[in-house]
């Protein structure tokens, strides 16, 4: 199967493509659903002053607004009715998928198959607009007490920001899915990918114009953009990297024939948590920063002074507890989203078993001695793309399109998207081979 699947993709074309009628109109229906989101990035929350919400900002833009601008699409920037964006959603799920570790009836549910999946997503559903409520009227809150932020303070306000911000979310929640299951990729990925993409233009053409006027050097920018593409490379290489554990099943008779014994592989993936480890670690240190800025028209005490001056991008402490998260997470994460044992069961449950490895806990433990290894390779792959980019910035001062965490996020969600273009086409070819070969067969019958 695997040489014919390769042997399909070797002949996909331009004319496979052109025949794809499914495929267009699932990628047709994605774009629609991505310029819905982009439009929405642009409509303002209504009952600000745009001038001082504009300095504001400009004002947090160091701190995890920033991130939170980046992941958004600039709809914080601009404080839109999509400015919580799709985060209340991923936080939700990360919680519930932690909680399937700890909680025995979710662990259940979650080994009951399709209608148990249907019941934690609806858990999901309900942690969004909890977290999604709470971040809104947080935000709400934090306007209203800013300086001329707000036109009419109040309980009006509060109320209506908090129902738009909410509605938000739970609209691009929606969107996402609908993207999942009638276009084409994962809907949650490539909202937050259309988000980031949307800034690169800008963010580039000012480097270049940092360039032009004499600010940055051209073998400078030169040298940042070879770095980028060799990172990129290495993201392509290890986000597509595998370590198949061989897994062989007996034969096995059924009636009075005799069917030989089969074998396939155990796929583990070299960065099984994926871009998780680099937001959590970023989003935490970047905490300090802002609740520094939201207190600055108060007197701080020395030491967190000197805290948060230490966790600066760019400082030594910043760079170290960035790597120690990064790794740390990368640990936890997949800890959480790969049970050994769970894989370990099902392969004996299906007569499964790898060879020279007892089935059962044997086979876990061999398993996790795999995984965490290779997962050692994953966290410093993880901690070398998000460091390098706070190395460039803070060494030469430009400022970088691309940091680790969204250029993690642009390249996984490309390959994934792509992957599943190509799944597409193979099944749009695969489908015509046994068209053909249906006609064959009818023409010789007659």
């Amino acid at each position: 199967m695997a040489s014919a699947a390769e042997q399909l993709a070797s002949n996909l074309n331009f004319s496979t493509f052109a025949k794809a009628e499914d495929l267009k109109k699932r990628l047709w229906f994605t774009l629609a659903a991505l310029l819905v989101y982009r439009l929405g990035t642009h409509i303002p929350l209504p009952g600000l002053n745009p001038e001082a919400y504009a300095q504001a900002f400009r004002g947090q833009a160091g701190g995890i607004l920033g991130l939170f601008n980046m992941f958004s699409g600039g709809a914080v920037e601009r404080m839109a009715i999509f400015a919580l964006g799709i985060m209340p959603y991923i936080s939700a799920s990360i919680i519930v998928q932690l909680m399937t570790s700890v909680v025995p009836a979710l662990e259940n549910l979650k080994k009951e198959g399709e209608q148990g999946r249907k019941i934690i997503n609806q858990y999901t559903r309900y942690g969004t607009v909890i977290l999604g409520a709470l971040q809104a009227y947080g935000i709400a809150a934090g306007l209203e007490s800013g300086q001329g932020l707000v036109v009419d303070p109040g309980w009006f306000f509060r109320v209506s920001t908090v129902l738009t911000l909410l509605g938000g979310t739970m609209f691009l929640m929606w969107l996402g899915e609908q993207i999942t299951s009638r276009g084409i990729g994962n809907g949650i990925s490539l909202i937050i990918f259309a988000g980031i993409a949307a800034g690169l233009p800008t963010a580039l053409a000012g480097t270049l114009e940092l360039g032009r006027t004499g600010a940055l050097s051209t073998p400078l920018i030169l040298l940042v953009i070879i770095v980028a593409i060799a990172v990129i490379a290495i993201i392509v290489f290890v986000e597509r990297a595998q370590r198949r554990l061989l897994i062989q099943y007996p034969k096995r008779q059924v009636g009075n024939r005799m069917f030989q014994g089969d074998t396939s592989h155990l796929p583990l993936k070299l960065n099984t948590s994926g871009v998780i480890p680099a937001i959590f670690a970023s989003s935490l240190l970047l905490l300090p920063a802002t609740i520094a800025g939201f207190a600055s028209t108060t007197a701080m005490p020395a030491w967190a002074t000197s805290i948060v001056a230490a966790l600066g991008h760019g400082q030594p402490l910043y760079m170290v507890l960035y790597a120690a998260l990064i790794a740390f997470f990368a640990f936890f994460y997949t800890a959480i989203v790969f049970n050994p044992k769970d894989t370990a069961d099902n392969l004996k449950k299906h007569g499964g078993f790898i060879p020279g490895i007892r089935p059962g806990e044997r086979t876990a433990e061999y398993i996790d001695y795999v995984l965490t290894r290779i997962t050692v390779i994953g966290a410093l792959y993880l901690v070398f793309v998000c460091i390098l980019p706070e190395i460039l910035v803070s060494q030469t001062g430009i400022p970088l399109a691309l940091g680790g965490t969204s250029l993690l996020i642009v390249v996984s969600v490309t390959l994934d998207t792509v992957a599943q273009i190509q799944g597409h086409l193979i099944a749009q070819q695969y489908e015509g081979l046994i068209k053909k070969s249906k006609l064959r067969g009818g023409k010789r019958g007659r």
